[in-house]
Parts: structure tokens; C-alpha cells; sequence
């Protein structure tokens, strides 16, 4: 190719002019594609801020229905709207036909206390339960603190003073149903003593613990809120 050069001195020429113009060509090149990038870059940073802010705003929207986090609670103004201190009547699944149990405690803590009525023991007990009196367990039973296995809830608020009358009646009650029986002393009858205690009307024990809990926020207005009568204490 070089010999080809030599003895023809104006493909040299010619050969030199092509280059510049490639050369010039790329460089123009490059030149129209940084705007193009500068743009694409722009206009990513210009999105970002609405991207962002429709994140944000459906992250708003989907937890202003989901219960608040344990930092996020504000115990003064939670307890203005509800009161400060819960009774829980909840109903579970169980191996038959459920569970019926109260949680109680404070609104602004996470702790809970449980009391229910359930036969000591295995299934023997359970069994046997539905022929005559067999000893009792009123504390936490598997399952009770469990949310996946909740099919009723009806929570009702109360003041500082009558919480500490009903938080002892509860105690009490468990202190004093040594015994559980399926038809008469069983768990819709022992949360039902203290809906009663607590000025609540109360369905008949003999229903299905869902049911029952489901009964005792009908009868009752579904109210969020109690207060004991002068008398009660």
C-alpha cells in the first residue's frame, strides 16, 4: 500500500483528506451525543422527586389503615380518643370449635395479659370435660397470642380507675374457677363474668367462642368505651 503512495503522490493527499474528515466526523459525533446523555441525566434527576413523592404517598396510604408501630404510638393522644387501659374479648381456633380469652393491659404498652378457661392437661381432660368438672388452667394457652389463628376480637377502653378494678376482678376469677366444664363453667362463661362485672350485656354462654364474641359486640353497640357503675369495686 505504501509503494501504491509513492508512485501515486495524490492518493497521499487524498488518503490524508479522508482521515481529517473521519476524524472531524467522530468528533462531531461525540460532541451531539453529550447533550443527548446531559438530558438523559437531567431528566432522571427530575423524575426522581416525583418518583419519590409517589412512593411516599402510597406508603402513606397503605399503612394509614395498618395498626402503628410501637414507636409511633403517642399515649396522651391515643388515650384521649379510647382510654388508656383495654379489656380484649377474643375468640381463636381450636382443634373443636375454639377458644374464647380476654387480653387486658394499657394502650401505650405491648405487654398483654391473657385469662381464659381451659382444661388442664392433654386431650383426656378436654374429653372428659364434656362428662363432668376436670381441673382448669386460666392463663395463656397455645395459640392465644397468636394473630393467625383470631376469628373475633371486640375491645372495649377504660379509665385508670376502673382498669384497676376490673384488672383485679379478672385475677380473682382466675384465682377462683378451679374447674372447667364444657356445658357450664367453660371459656365463653368465664369472659362473660366479667363483660357482666364490667356493666356489659352478655349472651348466653352456650355458643361457639366467634360467635359468642361476635353476640357481645352486637349486644352491646359495638361501644368502644366503659365505665364501672359507682358500686362496682
Amino acid at each position: 500500500m505504501a509503494g501504491v503512495i509513492r508512485k501515486y503522490p495524490g492518493l497521499e493527499l487524498l488518503a490524508r483528506a479522508a482521515m481529517l474528515a473521519a476524524f472531524m466526523g467522530l468528533g462531531a459525533g461525540v460532541s451531539s451525543a453529550q447533550p443527548i446523555v446531559a438530558r438523559s441525566d437531567a431528566q432522571q434527576r427530575d423524575a426522581l422527586p416525583s418518583s419519590a413523592t409517589k412512593h411516599a404517598e402510597s406508603m402513606a396510604a397503605v399503612t394509614a389503615g395498618a395498626p402503628p408501630a410501637t414507636s409511633d404510638v403517642k399515649p396522651a393522644r391515643r388515650a384521649a380518643a379510647t382510654g388508656p387501659y383495654y379489656v380484649d374479648f377474643r375468640a381463636r381456633t381450636a382443634a373443636t370449635y375454639g377458644h374464647a380469652f380476654v387480653w387486658y393491659g394499657k394502650t401505650s404498652e405491648k405487654q398483654v395479659e391473657v385469662a381464659g378457661l381451659a382444661p388442664a392437661g392433654d386431650e383426656v381432660p378436654y374429653i372428659l370435660g364434656h362428662l363432668m368438672f376436670v381441673p382448669s388452667e386460666t392463663g395463656a394457652t397455645y395459640g392465644d397470642l397468636d394473630e393467625q389463628y383470631l376469628t373475633a376480637s371486640y375491645r372495649v377502653y377504660l379509665n385508670e380507675a376502673d382498669a384497676k378494678k376490673v384488672f383485679a376482678y379478672i385475677k380473682h376469677q382466675q384465682e377462683t374457677s378451679p374447674l372447667w366444664n364444657a356445658a357450664t363453667t367453660n371459656c365463653t362463661a368465664f369472659i362473660g363474668r366479667i363483660a357482666t362485672f364490667m356493666g356489659m350485656k352478655a349472651p348466653f354462654h352456650l355458643l361457639k367462642p366467634e360467635e359468642y364474641v361476635n353476640r357481645l359486640r352486637e349486644l352491646n353497640g359495638g361501644r368502644k368505651t366503659v365505665q364501672l357503675a359507682p358500686d362496682r369495686g
